[in-house]
Order: C-alpha cells, then structure tokens, then sequence
C-alpha cells in the first residue's frame, strides 16, 4: 500500500512543475510572422473590394486588427521598403527611388528590423522580395539565413533575388498587345507551367518548412511575396477565377484631371500615357484579370504560410503582420503604375494579429502609415524602444488594444523629394515640392476627383493648414542612385561571397551585363 504523503507530496510536485510551465511560458517571447506583398493596392475583400477573391487575407483579418486607412511610407517599392526595414523615413536617408542603395545612406550601425530582433535574442530568417534588390553591403547580414527566391538557379551561377539581371523566364513573352507597342515590362497573361515552379511558391514553401521544425529561440520569420507585381503572370486556375466578361472596369470620370497642378502631370505623365494604348487595343480587362489573378495567386501562398502557423506549436505564440509597399493604379486618374499620392497608390492592406492583445475581426479607420510597423513589433515583442528611429513613426499598440482610442496622428507619405501626401480620417492633402496643392474630401468625394484647394474657401485654407502640420520641416538630399548592392554571386549550399560587382549607373546599367554574366557562369562551372 502506497503511502497517503506520497499521493501528498506527488501532488505538490505536479503544481510545482505546472507553475514552472507557465511561468517559463509567461516569459517566453512571442515570435513574429512578417509577410509583406508587393504592389497590391487595397483590391482585398476585407477592404471591401467586391471583385477581389482573397479568403486568405480575409482570414487573418478576422484573426486580428485591419488597419482600413493605411498609408504607405513611399509610393515606389525601395523607399516604402528601405523606410519599413530601417524604421527610417524617405527624407531622412534620402532614399526617395529605387536606384539608391539603403546601405550607402545609413550608418554600419544602425540596427534594421531584423537586426534589432537578432540583437535581442531571436533568429532572422527571411524569403522572397523584402528589400527592392539585393542585400548587399553591410545589410546582409540583417538575417541568420536568407532564402532567395531563385535558389533553384544557384548551380548555374546566376545572380539571386529580385535584381538587375533577371534569371530567364519561364514563360515565351509577350502575352499581352501593349507590351509589343511599349517595350516596356507591362505584360499579363495565365502560365501552363507548375504553381510549384512559381518563385514566390518556392520562397512561401521555404516559411512554411520553417514552421514544421523545431526552435529553441524566439524567431523573426520574413517572407516577401513578389505578386501582383509586374508581369502579371499567374497558373491559369487563377485568371479562370476572373472570367472577362464579369470584371468591372475602377470608376473614372471625363475631364478628372482638369483641376490638377501642372506638376502633378508632368510626374506622372510617362507612366500614364499609355492608358490610352490601353483603350485603344482593348486590353483594360484583360490587364485588370492579369492583376487580379495575381492577387489571387499571392492570397494562396498566404493561406499556406497561415495553414502552416496554425499546425505548429506556435500559433497561439506568434505576432502576425501583412502589409504591402505601395497601392497601384489600374486606370483610375488615367494612370497605370504607382508613384503617385493619390489614394489608389497609397492606401494599402495592413493586418496585424497580436495574441493576447488584439481582438478578432477589429477594425480601425484611424490614420496610420507602414512607419508603424518597427516601434509597434518591438513593443507587442517586449522589446526596448530603438532610439535612432523614435521621431519616425509611432507604435499603434494603443489601437490594438483598444480600437476606440483617441489617435491624434496623420498619415504621411513621400514620393521622391518635396512631394508628399497627408492623410487623415477624412480627408487627403497633397503638396508637391513647387507648392501646387491638392485636398479631397472622401466622405463625398471618394475617387478623389474634386480638388478643394483650387479657389479654396477659408474652410478648406483651416483644413489645408491642419494637414499641413504634417509635412516634414528639413528634408535630406536625394542619395546617390546607382545599384551599387546588385551584385553577381556564387553560391555554395546555403553560403555565399561576393564575386562580382556591377558598378555601372544611369544609362550604363546594363552595358556590362552580359560580360559579368559570362564570367560568373565560368566561375561557377569551374566551382562545381
């Protein structure tokens, strides 16, 4: 007969060990899921979009808060990205587009997201398009381990990740009429090949392999999804979901751009023009579908990365963040591209989950632009504020925990030097750098098609002054524009040194490519 203390004493030890447990699970950091997309503007059923077939958005959404009125930090994808990943606004670097290299406008110290998450405990890994070209320079080593998305092509030497010199498509171009007219990478059309075979399939299936396995540390897991950017090329189920004759052409309005400053049109007048090419060869819905079904495409490998979370032993421990870098123009305002401060680029989808923190299905209207994202992982992660980025954005921790909080901030966004966008619950403001104003009220004016600061009255000057409050006071100069971190690799298994290095700028950009390209491939034939 076993003693009565026995059953006594092993009862206290099963409480003791319990408390053990909870309290090594009370101090245990959460872990962070950082996806980011590329180009998707707010085409997402969630943001009402009627058209849009995204389940998967849709459903981290409702895990969490959706952020129904936010901004991107700049509308072209380098200075968004650069100011997300360093915490740093466009006017503070001076990176303000896509030729300027973030490594050479920050200091060797200065700590990136990932960086700040390594330094304190957690290990970096990252996939896909995070940064705009290559890491290079001293921001490699922003991760433990980086999958680029091309890994396939390592043993032919071809040069990795998004860059200069693109691997060989897989696909026989062009698909699309307007492509031949404009020589431009503006092309759209369903691929017969396997989804598997999709880089953006094989940079989701490196995250979700990631979530299968076991970590002792906390981690800061980033994944890039490279759609709906350009070309539009997506598995045919995924056009067949948006039949032709059912897509909706956005609103536009004759005469629309009348009461626009001249600069507004000059910057936007290279891209926009060939909306009328568009018309013309009758490709409007069928480059609608290409985006659409590019959409749907990048929802689906969301929907794995999420399937793959919810099967692992840290789902209920795991920060969650989807944002895009900018929004994109499909016609609206005669213009099809991005680089613009009107709503269709920047307002973008936004979704944090918080467990603990956030309420399901929460949604917020405040104001609020990507510049939050860095201050508000590090406090849902318990981690030390970062000094060197606090006058850049301000956490929305506040909003997450309570979605009826007072929000006192604008939304604020820059597209190169002196040009920016603020936005509040209602109303955007525009300023470009000669002055030329623009202000639209969205409760009526939803489009954007009626600019208030023409003839303004004294309500709309209060207004225009309210907003621009906003505006930053110095501005740094435009850095230096060359792709001075795009650069040729080899790359033996998972390691890899730098080779070769493009230095050519402007013009001469891809003067050399040809002859580097041969080169690497010698040296890694020779390596094999």
């Amino acid at each position: 007969m076993i003693p009565v203390k026995f059953y006594q004493l092993s009862a206290v030890v099963a409480v003791a060990l319990a408390l053990v447990t909870l309290t090594s699970q009370a101090k245990q950091k959460p872990n962070v899921l950082f996806i980011a997309v590329d180009d998707w503007n707010d085409w997402v059923g969630c943001l009402g979009d009627q058209q849009a077939k995204t389940p998967n958005v849709d459903r981290l959404a409702a895990r969490g808060m959706l952020f129904a009125n936010a901004s991107c930090a700049a509308s072209v994808c380098n200075p968004s990205r650069a100011a997300v990943m360093s915490g740093l606004r466009p006017f503070t670097t001076g990176v303000y587009e896509n030729a300027t290299p973030l490594q050479t406008q920050i200091s060797a110290d200065h700590l990136t997201i990932a960086k700040y998450f390594r330094k304190h405990g957690y290990m970096a890994h990252g996939s896909g398009k995070l940064y705009h070209d290559q890491i290079g320079g001293h921001l490699h080593d922003d991760f433990d381990h980086y999958h680029f998305w091309n890994e396939h092509y390592r043993k032919w030497g071809w040069e990795l990740g998004y860059s200069r010199f693109p691997d060989p498509e897989p696909v026989k171009r062009p698909f699309a009429k307007i492509t031949k007219k404009t020589k431009r990478n503006f092309d759209f059309g369903p691929i017969q090949g396997k989804e598997a075979d999709m880089p953006d399939f094989k940079s989701t299936t490196y995250g979700v392999d990631f979530l299968k396995k076991k970590h002792e540390k906390p981690f800061f897991l980033a994944i890039g999804e490279f759609k709906p950017h350009l070309p539009w090329f997506a598995p045919k189920k995924y056009f067949d979901m948006y039949p032709l004759d059912k897509i909706q052409l956005p609103p536009t309005k004759e005469g629309d751009l009348d009461d626009l400053p001249k600069i507004a049109l000059k910057r936007t007048n290279d891209k926009a023009s060939k909306h009328h090419l568009v018309k013309e060869l009758g490709e409007w819905k069928k480059a609608i579908q290409g985006y659409r079904a590019c959409i749907s495409f990048s929802d689906a490998q969301i929907g794995r990365l999420l399937d793959a979370l919810d099967a692992s032993p840290y789902k209920d421990n795991t920060i969650i963040v989807l944002w895009s870098d900018h929004g994109y123009h499909l016609g609206e305002k005669d213009h099809w591209h991005k680089r613009t401060l009107w709503e269709r680029s920047v307002r973008v989808p936004y979704i944090i989950v918080a467990p603990g923190v956030t309420k399901p299905g929460s949604v917020t209207h405040a104001p609020v632009d990507l510049m939050s994202v860095y201050p508000t992982l590090l406090e849902l992660a318990g981690l030390p504020a970062y000094e060197k980025i606090k006058e850049e954005g301000v956490s929305v921790a506040p909003i997450l925990k309570d979605p009826t909080v007072e929000w006192p901030h604008y939304a604020l966004c820059t597209h190169e030097r002196k040009n920016h966008t603020v936005r509040s619950e209602h109303y955007r403001y525009i300023r470009y750098q000669d002055g030329s104003e623009e202000l639209y009220d969205h409760r009526s004016d939803p489009n954007e098609w009626t600019n208030l600061a023409i003839n303004p009255s004294d309500e709309v000057k209060a207004l225009i002054d309210d907003h621009a409050k906003f505006l930053p006071k110095s501005e740094a100069p435009v850095g230096p524009s060359y792709y001075g971190g795009t650069a040729l690799m080899r790359l033996t298994g998972d390691t890899y040194d730098w080779k070769l290095k493009s230095e050519v700028r402007g013009d001469g950009e891809y003067k050399n490519a040809n002859k580097l390209k041969s080169k690497a491939w010698k040296t890694a034939a020779e390596s094999q």
